[in-house]
């Protein structure tokens, strides 16, 4: 029988989500949902010493904008609870003790200090095969001492022993066959002497109690997968072991390591999901959907990093993202991130997004200029006209303001120069000549006919025009602006800009 899909993405709750991680949850996400499946939410907060006040709801919130709701999540609670790993912590010691129990682990006494110590005598120190034996545990200790050390309850760890000579071999449904050598990895810590599992044990622990299917997550993860396959093995659930995708890294502009948030200070881009403030310092990281990116956008270019359907096409709403996406098109190799080509994505998304779906941001960043807007159908209007112009929706603002209120100040600047008495009465004499209820066709033939009759050439009169309507070079059609704003508010602003030119 087929096993249920059933995936989970499991951040820590440590600071601001990276678009690595919520380019996992989608991954997890469109998985689910193409194979009728269920999208587990998992907090991992095990590591106290890093877990961050307020990191959970900012992660949920990142999630919910994105359009990536967990079916199950600590918020959601399904049959499979808890969903935050601190709230299972009796489980783990139970598995950490059997592990010891049947040889496949050990209780380790050495104290952070000695541990410093070897640290600093011995480089590359490495607790494992080499080691162990010149150490504080439970394979060097007599019987009689391990039992009166934990009687007294002495701090302890409980680490894996790595078996010697061997090769841990898994199928990743991303890179094919992937072998290591046993030789080459530690005695990792699976409990902590806080009884905290570390992650190696918890993933397992969790994965196998939540009947996880599938296990999607970074490539920097692969190191750790011979301890995980062998916890597996020895726990006695080989035939329970989800299948494993380990996703390729999302790379610098550059294609020269991984991209950091250090990487979007330096370079002016955002690699955060939202904007995250570090509840210690105030420090404020921005987000892209501070930044003025669409939520659909955001997703769209997350999955092209790293994944494409097998044809051009680049523009995908989730559910057309959800009905074309197969592991097999996911590549190998890392990803470059490119700002330029997501601005692009935005750009696409906001020309064919409606004036209804776009109103509520660009409405929020006019009040922010001291702009009320009364009239909906007029602001639904002016959107339309301008959408192709905005790159980010902040844009907006800028390219819609001067619809409702006369330009603040003009680029004087670039009329000057050229500006006369003669251009200053032409204007006069085409504001008094508009009439109501004409199209804006109709205004620009009467424009070019009366420029034609005082000798003008049509192009060198139209700069002056536009400066006085918008208070700058930029806008749609001219006659379209002038058209919305209708005769009489045309003629208050030609006048204005007659009287700040000359």
């Amino acid at each position: 029988m087929e096993k249920k899909v059933r995936v989970r993405f499991a951040p820590s709750p440590t600071g601001g989500l990276h678009l690595g991680g919520v380019r996992t949850a989608l991954f997890n996400y469109l998985f689910a949902k193409k194979h009728n499946g269920t999208f587990v939410l998992r907090v991992e907060d095990t590591d106290q010493t890093r877990f961050v006040e307020g990191a959970e709801q900012y992660i949920v919130d990142c999630l919910n904008w994105c359009g990536l709701r967990p079916d199950e999540s600590p918020q959601q609670p399904g049959a499979f609870g808890p969903y935050r790993q601190s709230e299972r912590k009796p489980s783990y010691r139970q598995y950490a003790e059997q592990l010891v129990a049947s040889g496949y682990a050990y209780y380790a006494f050495d104290t952070p200090e000695e541990l410093n110590e070897r640290r600093s005598t011995q480089p590359n120190f490495l607790y494992g095969q080499q080691t162990r034996m010149q150490m504080r545990n439970s394979l060097t200790l007599s019987q009689t001492e391990i039992s009166e050390l934990l009687a007294s309850g002495t701090p302890h760890t409980i680490r894996i022993k790595m078996p010697a000579d061997e090769q841990v071999s898994f199928n990743d449904m991303i890179r094919g066959v992937v072998s290591f050598d046993t030789n080459l990895v530690d005695d990792k810590v699976l409990l902590k002497a806080d009884g905290m599992p570390t992650y190696h044990l918890a993933v397992v622990v969790d994965d196998k109690a939540m009947e996880i299917s599938h296990a999607f997550r970074g490539e920097e993860w692969l190191p750790s997968a011979p301890i995980h396959i062998l916890l597996w093995e020895y726990l006695g659930w080989k035939d329970s072991m989800p299948q494993w995708a380990h996703l390729p890294l999302i790379l610098k502009p550059d294609g020269n390591g991984k991209l950091s948030k250090r990487d979007g200070d330096r370079l002016g881009f955002p690699v955060y999901a939202m904007n995250w403030t570090d509840p210690k310092t105030g420090d404020v990281t921005k987000g892209f959907k501070e930044m003025g990116f669409m939520p659909e956008a955001f997703v769209n270019l997350l999955a092209m990093l790293g994944w494409n359907d097998g044809t051009d096409k680049e523009i995908f709403t989730l559910e057309e993202l959800i009905a074309s996406f197969s592991i097999d098109r996911i590549s190998k190799a890392g990803a470059k991130f490119d700002f330029e080509k997501a601005k692009w994505y935005n750009h696409e998304w906001i020309k064919t997004a409606s004036a209804e779906r776009l109103a509520p941001s660009v409405k929020t960043d006019l009040q922010a200029l001291g702009i009320q807007v009364a009239d909906e159908a007029y602001l639904f209007k002016v959107i339309d006209m301008v959408k192709d112009r905005c790159t980010l929706l902040g844009d907006f603002a800028t390219q819609v303001a001067y619809f409702f209120a006369v330009p603040a100040e003009y680029d004087v600047a670039s009329v000057k120069p050229k500006w006369s008495a003669e251009k200053g009465e032409f204007f006069q004499e085409f504001a008094t000549g508009l009439q109501d209820g004409a199209t804006a066709m109709d205004w620009e033939t009467q424009f070019k006919a009366l420029a034609e009759n005082k000798g003008f050439k049509p192009g060198e009169l139209m700069l002056p025009l536009r400066v006085m309507l918008v208070g700058g070079k930029f806008g749609p059609g001219v006659f379209d602006i002038a058209n919305v704003l209708g005769k009489t508010e045309t003629q208050r602003r030609i006048a204005l800009g007659v009287e700040a030119f000359s």
